[in-house]
């Protein structure tokens, strides 16, 4: 099966399907253009998928890279046999490709190779023949090896159960066989080394390989990097040892069959246990990666995704203390209109003083909403707002922002180039503001790592966990679009087919000689080809311009296709500007055959009616919206059985966080998510979902809230 036909078989994708797929990328057209504009012939496989594919791809390309890597390096060694051949093209992963390169790969010195280096090889086959009866007896023969370097028959003999320990340690199929039995039967076993309360639920526990949760193999090993736990896998071994002698003792009668017990135990104690052990650990590792590499994806598409507040303006608010609390006033567009310092906190508690600047700000500049950012002193500070609010009357409301991220891009080359008068604490409050308005835009200006909805991020591979999120930030970036003439070059630069350098020579374009009336002058843009153009262009927008689909996700390419259909019922592009149906229109001629008047495909045209319905949509304006509030709860407020509105911060293995207007989220553990049973919290919840949910308990002196949506409707 080649390489093709394994993904086929894999992802479920018809071969002729991906193959077409599979060219498209290595033509180096990006995910999101494909997911895209080229559905016809993906079958409108979604950017999930494609990058799914895209990974496997790689990884079953680097697979066999190794195998022709290894039959090469066996091959120099003039011992690459057919079989051996057909062994290595049959491995599905790269650790059977190394367990067969395994007896062929330079070895350090050894015991085995001390054995063989002192002439003992034969003596080893020998006993290895393990005839019923030997002549002269074993102890004759092993004493023609008796050296200088072997003075002893009781030594010859050892070096030979060296030698045949270390062929049993190379047999592929041995190594396979225990693998399997270890993972199989074995178990995962961690105890304390060091008092850390953070990893005492570890300190005496035991759970089997199979059946392992990957939060707790990240936990397990955050405990054993911090000198807190020690780990160990334990494996039946008297099982294993057992299954291994069945294949290799031919006669249990025969004189050297005690030597070849021995041989294999000690093969198995010293050489293949503790390598067997690593490599499953890391297995367990990788696989819990991914699966937190998944989650946060999720969780970080999710948020990017939230709804916009569109059209408010925002007083940022970031809490602090000897310092004080920075504030930003952000007007709808985006715009800083004033800042100010004030210090309501210990150790200063000038609350009348800052009272006046608040409601100074929020009277001058209309403020619809404070938001505040939930770091050190937020708890104070919201109660501080609240108050003032409720003094003030009106309409103004007040909502706690996570502030992950605020202070790396504050002290980022990025926040020093937007506002180079600012200190970082008052970029913080802009930041705050702005991640409020619009989610996406602000916090694409952060490392994905930093914005805080993963979970041991700092455990997993940091290339690939930048790859994955990344990618996430790419899709959401294309699935939303920009407007390129406001749009900052750090969210120009995750617009499919432009890289930073592109999306700095847009913004100095647009900077030089003004507004951009309409798409196809990026090709004026130094260094912006007509590769980039065709990746780039469907997903950037320009509102108001002199061409009415380019404020729409219709591609340059499509625009004949579309002036066509709005001719075919008698619609000019002006009537399109506020919105334009004609499904109903489509439907009475039928869509293939209109499609095929057009000369595109199916999922084209629907794509072209859909942009036409609602030029320069955002597609997150359906969401649910922020919930804002207008007074502080405190945890000493809750009671058991009271029901809150609360939104979902973060979705981890275990359950998730939901803030519920106190300064501690709440617990909601999987458990508790739903009446029915889930295998993971992502099943029900994401972030930035805004849900009901039950006080369960509170415990006031650890300050955690435990909820529950059992019983709920």
């Amino acid at each position: 099966m080649d390489i093709l036909e394994r993904l086929s078989d894999e992802l479920k994708i018809p071969y002729p399907r991906l193959e077409a797929t599979v060219r498209l990328l290595d033509d180096g057209n990006t995910v999101p253009f494909v997911a895209r504009y080229r559905k016809e012939v993906t079958g409108g496989l979604d950017d999930t998928v494609l990058r799914t594919l895209a990974d496997r791809l790689a990884a079953l390309r680097s697979l066999e890279k190794r195998k022709e890597e290894v039959k090469a390096l066996i091959d120099a060694q003039g011992k690459l046999t057919p079989d051996l051949i057909a062994s290595i093209d049959a491995a599905a992963t790269v650790t059977e490709v190394d367990d067969l390169y395994r007896p062929y790969r330079p070895k350090r010195r050894t015991r085995a190779s001390v054995a063989r280096d002192r002439g003992l090889s034969p003596l080893a086959a020998l006993l290895t023949e393990q005839r019923r009866s030997y002549a002269p007896p074993l102890g004759e023969a092993a004493a023609a090896y008796i050296s200088e370097d072997v003075p002893t028959v009781e030594d010859a003999l050892a070096g030979a159960r060296d030698i045949i320990a270390e062929d049993i340690s190379d047999d592929a199929e041995l190594r396979g066989l225990i693998r399997r039995m270890t993972v199989s039967d074995g178990r995962i076993v961690t105890k304390q080394k060091a008092e850390n309360p953070v990893f005492e639920q570890y300190y005496d526990y035991s759970e089997p390989i199979r059946t392992i949760r990957p939060h707790r193999v990240l936990a397990v090993n955050r405990g054993e990097k911090e000198e807190a736990l020690t780990v160990s896998i334990e494996a039946d071994r008297e099982k294993i040892l057992s299954e291994v002698l069945r294949r290799v003792m031919k006669h249990r009668d025969s004189p050297a069959a005690p030597h070849i017990e021995a041989a294999v135990a000690d093969g198995y104690d010293r050489l293949i246990a503790p390598s067997v052990e690593r490599e499953i650990r890391a297995d367990l590792t990788d696989t819990a990666g991914e699966s937190a590499i998944a989650l946060f994806s999720v969780n970080l598409r999710n948020l990017l995704m939230q709804s916009p507040l569109k059209g408010k303006t925002v007083l940022g608010f970031d809490p602090g203390y000897r310092t004080g609390c920075k504030l930003a006033v952000v007007t709808p567009t985006g715009a800083v209109a004033d800042t100010a310092v004030i210090y309501p906190t210990k150790p200063r508690e000038d609350i009348d003083g800052a009272k006046r600047t608040v409601m100074r700000l929020i009277r001058k500049y209309a403020v619809d909403v404070v938001a505040i950012g939930n770091g050190t002193a937020s708890g104070e500070s919201e109660m501080f707002i609240a108050d003032t609010l409720s003094e003030m009357g009106g309409n103004t409301k007040y909502i706690i922002v996570s502030e992950a991220g605020a202070s790396v891009y504050s002290a980022s080359e990025l926040g020093a180039e937007e506002f180079p008068d600012f200190d970082v604490t008052e970029r913080s409050a802009v930041s705050i503001a702005r991640r409020l308005q619009d989610p996406l835009a602000e916090l694409v200006k952060i490392d994905p790592k930093s914005i805080g909805v993963g979970q041991y991020q700092h455990d997993m591979k940091p290339a690939r966990l930048d790859e994955a999120l990344t990618g996430v930030v790419e899709d959401c970036v294309n699935a939303v679009g920009v407007d390129v003439n406001t749009a900052s070059w750090s969210l120009l630069s995750y617009i499919a087919g432009i890289n930073a350098a592109s999306a700095k020579n847009i913004v100095k374009y647009r900077e030089e000689n003004g507004e951009f009336r309409r798409r196809r002058e990026l090709m004026k843009v130094p260094r912006f080809g007509a590769k980039a153009y065709e990746q780039a262009a469907g997903f950037l927008r320009i509102p108001g311009g002199e061409e009415i689909l380019d404020n729409t996700g219709v591609h340059p390419e499509s625009y004949g296709a579309a002036e066509k259909l709005l001719t075919r019922f008698g619609k000019t592009k002006e009537d399109a500007r506020g919105g334009l149906s004609l499904r109903k229109e489509a439907a009475g001629v039928g869509m293939k055959t209109l499609a095929a008047e057009l000369g595109v495909g199916e999922m084209t045209l629907s794509d072209i009616l859909g942009e036409l319905e609602k030029p320069g949509r955002d597609i997150r304006d359906s969401l649910p919206p922020p919930v804002l509030r207008d007074r502080v709860l405190s945890i000493e407020d809750l009671t058991e059985g009271m029901i809150l509105k609360g939104t979902v911060r973060n979705v981890i293995d275990f359950g998730a966080f939901v803030d519920i207007g106190v300064h501690q989220d709440g617990l909601l553990h999987i458990s508790e998510i739903s009446d029915r049973f889930i295998r993971h919290p992502s099943e029900v919840l994401a972030v930035g979902d805004v849900i009901e949910v039950k006080i369960k308990s509170v415990d006031l002196k650890r300050k955690r809230i435990a909820l529950t949506r059992k019983g709920m409707k």
